[in-house]
């Protein structure tokens, strides 16, 4: 399931036809790969120990796409709560575990980048290492050689649109000529301050039972649920056999 939203000023030409992708950016937790869903369920179980209840539906309003010290920050501000030291060392090292046993790429989404027609590249709030690593867990590292951007080489993370800004640029393509693959509302709402085209990913198990997180300032040019679905939401963008 799909919906089309009108583009937005600034991503037409002057004849008012869409400009065509030449760079297909993703996201990756919770797009490339199926991770939120374990972090997730991890973070709501490591907050309830300190006394925080929240759910599956306020992890994916305020935490995706975010980085961890603005986690930290909507914690301390909702809830008025400062979690201890250690905490992060101690909840990413069981993430990690968590992924080595339950780790998968998302499906379809290996079919759609050994075939898509335009360059592709990776933007990611998640740092270097832990990005390493769970494209390793994933069997998908190969895909990613020289095409990585990680919130360590911007200022200002999502929603701020400094990281798809960095990784276009470092490709040389134009924003107005790049698409945005997001699953958050700060990456929707980051890809659109850059000026691209953003469809949002709905399919992640994550959001499984859940209407996807929405607001007025955050409406992506696309939603779709399926890879499988991708080329034939954008037919010019598969590479011809």
């Amino acid at each position: 399931m799909s919906r089309r939203i009108p583009y937005q000023p600034g991503c037409n030409t002057p004849s008012g036809l869409p400009v065509p992708i030449q760079l297909v950016i993703f996201d990756c937790d919770g797009v490339l790969i199926d991770s939120e869903v374990i972090s997730a369920s991890m973070l709501i179980a490591e907050l309830q120990n300190h006394g925080i209840e929240v759910d599956l539906s306020y992890v994916a309003r305020h935490f995706l796409g975010r980085s961890y010290a603005v986690v930290l920050s909507q914690i301390r501000r909702e809830f008025g709560v400062v979690l201890p030291e250690g905490f992060e060392a101690d909840y990413r090292s069981r993430l990690l575990d968590a992924f080595r046993r339950d780790l998968k790429a998302t499906a379809g989404v290996r079919e759609v980048l050994t075939n898509l027609a335009v360059p592709y590249a990776l933007a990611t709030s998640s740092s270097p290492s832990r990005l390493q690593k769970s494209l390793e867990l994933v069997g998908m590292v190969e895909l990613f050689t020289d095409r990585m951007t990680t919130a360590s080489e911007v200022e200002h993370g999502k929603p701020a649109p400094d990281l798809f800004l960095r990784a276009a640029d470092k490709v040389g393509i134009a924003p107005g000529e790049c698409l945005v693959i997001e699953d958050s509302l700060a990456g929707v709402r980051a890809g659109l301050a850059a000026g691209m085209e953003v469809w949002q990913f709905t399919g992640g198990s994550h959001l499984k039972g859940l209407v996807p997180p929405s607001d007025p300032d955050a409406e992506p040019h696309r939603q779709f649920a399926s890879f499988a679905d991708f080329f034939y939401l954008a037919p010019e963008l598969k590479r011809k056999s």
